[in-house]
């Protein structure tokens, strides 16, 4: 059975900024997800990562994201739609880009061949541990719109499990 990641990234003390991060908190607590699906805190990225999206079959990122829409909006972006908009991000909040993170997994031929981007639209990154009210609001949709991502991925649609907490 192929395997599915879906790692959350953010600094959970700059308020929407770790949205990634809080949807993977609300995706732990739903348990509406098959068991080859792993969810991980990936923090504000690192090179040790990698690892762990080269071992996935299919991977799902879940960040704040710049869409130039309003606050809390959600947008998935799949497969190349994903690798142009990383590959414009000129600047990151994180210790590695998302851009450098897949460059590595490219270049290793291990790239997840299904992959997507869920951006979640910020309206505050400042010092605090909650988002702000309209991302805080997203969260529901955004892990929504993970679990049909992953139905979608997924020919075998059967019972839910729990899910396999990384």
């Amino acid at each position: 059975m192929e395997s599915t990641l879906i790692l959350g990234i953010g600094n959970t003390l700059l308020q929407d900024e770790g949205v990634g991060v809080h949807v993977i908190d609300y995706l732990k607590e739903s348990g509406k997800l098959p068991a080859n699906v792993s969810l991980l805190d990936g923090g504000t990225l690192s090179f040790s990562l990698v690892a762990d999206i080269e071992d996935a079959d299919k991977l799902i990122i879940i960040d704040a994201a710049e869409l130039g829409a309003a606050p809390g909006t959600v947008r998935c972006m799949e497969n190349e739609e994903m690798d142009s908009f990383i590959g414009g991000m000129r600047r990151s909040v994180h210790e590695v880009s998302l851009l450098d993170l897949m460059d590595m997994a490219r270049l290793t031929g291990f790239l997840p061949r299904q992959r997507a981007l869920l951006g979640i639209q910020p309206e505050v990154v400042d010092w605090g541990e909650q988002p702000s009210a309209r991302v805080r609001a997203a969260i529901p949709e955004a892990a929504a719109q993970v679990i049909r991502l992953v139905r979608k991925w997924t020919t075998n649609t059967g019972a839910e499990t729990q899910v396999r907490a990384s």
